[in-house]
């Protein structure tokens, strides 16, 4: 397999060797290293700034997955080869794991300079990539940090290099970010949040909330969505739409999942048999395969039936391990618990997913609905969803709705079931029951009776 040398190099040592990567001969993590002590090191007395970035391959796994090991080596070692013929005489880049490679430019000065390097590099990685006869395409995210003051040591450009990676990546494909200390500020909210979360978990603090799911035609309740709740004593109350994915990559969601499932199920205990309790599952709990038991347990110990539970699934969650995510949802169906593919419409391959997967029901991306009035492709979009979950016996509910005109579309269309702010937002446990004795006097009257 072809490799490449240091220029001007005939033979290497084994020193030589242990700073070098095997596969692609760039240097290794410890050549990396040392590049960027030494800079420091001469630039001790004279700060001047200098650049340190790091590129992850996008998406290089299901590449490696589809054409091999050996295949994903070749990509690996042209990845290299491309790199290594773009950088300047003054500069350094090395491979520092399995997808990853690290650049050094000590003559970029300024973020601005640093991240118009870095989309060349990204732009030099796009082009195809020849696999035996086949082609394949790649994408990169690149994290850069910039060095000005003799306090900063290797360890620390590299560990800010990384938050920004974890940045770029976050924010889609092809990205660069270069570290600021907006950032650093940023991450250090996440901790203090994380460190909170964990405390109010442990303490039990975090509440359901529901929010009502209903009948279009008559707008009665047929069940409620479980939707998770958090005020800190010091942060005040904290939007899920940043704790869920603190806690999704800190690795809490399992223990506040279950926690918030236990409380939703003793509040939903005692409501009318016919209505359901909506839950969301996380991608990561689609891959434990801990999960199913963790939701029996709970239901056994609240005296939940668990035909009146209903587990809401994303694609983006599917993705992640297929086969994994779908033993759960065979697991969970087993014992009568419904399964909604939430968010439809949305995902990558959502007829794919209809095939190889069983739900009990999808639900209508609120994207769709909102512009369910006034776009014509939301309403041909709408319209084929309805008709396909009619051929395949599948439920469907439309979310997001906010306006009578959009749930009256809706009813003219066919679709059975809505959810959103026309209807009612959501409310704690004890709120939630009023709504219900308002809406099933009778109902209720016999359950307490």
């Amino acid at each position: 397999m072809q490799t490449l040398f240091g220029t001007g190099q005939t033979g290497r040592d084994s020193t030589d060797q242990a700073f070098t990567d095997p596969l692609t001969g760039l240097g290794n993590h410890r050549r990396f290293f040392d590049k960027v002590d030494r800079l420091i090191s001469d630039r001790a007395d004279d700060p001047a700034p200098f650049a340190v970035g790091i590129l992850d391959l996008d998406g290089f796994k299901p590449i490696n997955d589809l054409f091999g090991h050996k295949a994903g080596d070749e990509i690996l070692v042209q990845v290299a080869m491309r790199l290594r013929a773009s950088m300047d005489s003054y500069s350094t880049v090395c491979r520092i794991g399995a997808d990853e490679y690290a650049f050094l430019y000590p003559m970029v000065f300024s973020e601005e300079a640093a991240a118009a390097r870095s989309r060349m590099l990204i732009e030099i990685l796009s082009a195809p990539y020849d696999v035996g006869e086949r082609t394949a395409r790649l994408s990169a995210s690149v994290g850069c940090s910039l060095f000005y003051s003799g306090d900063e040591t290797t360890e620390i450009l590299v560990s800010k290099a990384e938050t920004a990676l974890y940045h770029a990546k976050r924010s889609g494909r092809g990205r660069v970010v270069v570290y600021s200390r907006e950032m650093e500020e940023a991450a250090k909210r996440v901790t203090r949040i994380e460190q909170a979360l964990r405390r109010a978990v442990s303490a039990g603090e975090v509440e359901p909330h529901f929010q009502p799911i209903v009948d279009l035609r008559t707008r009665r309740a047929i069940g409620f969505e479980t939707l998770a709740r958090w005020t800190d004593r010091d942060l005040g109350s904290v939007s899920p739409t940043v704790f869920i994915p603190i806690a999704e990559e800190r690795g809490i969601i399992g223990p506040l999942s279950q926690l918030v499932l236990r409380k939703a199920a003793e509040a939903a205990r005692n409501w009318p048999k016919e209505l359901f309790l909506s839950f969301n599952l996380s991608p990561s709990q689609l891959v434990d395969q801990n999960t199913g038991l963790h939701i029996l347990a709970i239901l056994d110990r609240t005296g939940f039936d668990p035909r009146r539970l209903e587990i809401e699934i994303t694609e983006t969650g599917l993705m992640n391990d297929p086969a994994s995510a779908k033993k759960i949802v065979e697991d969970l169906r087993r014992v009568g618990i419904r399964v909604s593919l939430d968010d439809f419409g949305t995902g990558q391959s959502s007829l794919g997913r209809l095939r190889e997967f069983h739900f009990d029901k999808l639900k209508i991306d609120r994207a769709f609905v909102a512009s369910i009035l006034d776009d014509r492709p939301s309403e041909h979009i709408i319209r084929a969803i309805l008709a396909m979950c009619e051929g395949l016996g599948v439920d469907v509910v439309a979310e997001g709705i906010e306006e009578k005109a959009q749930a009256q579309r809706l009813i003219q269309f066919g679709c059975a079931g809505g959810q959103g702010f026309l209807f009612g937002r959501p409310a704690d446990a004890e709120a939630t029951l009023g709504y219900i004795r308002d809406s099933f006097r009778g109902e209720m009257r016999a359950t307490v009776a």
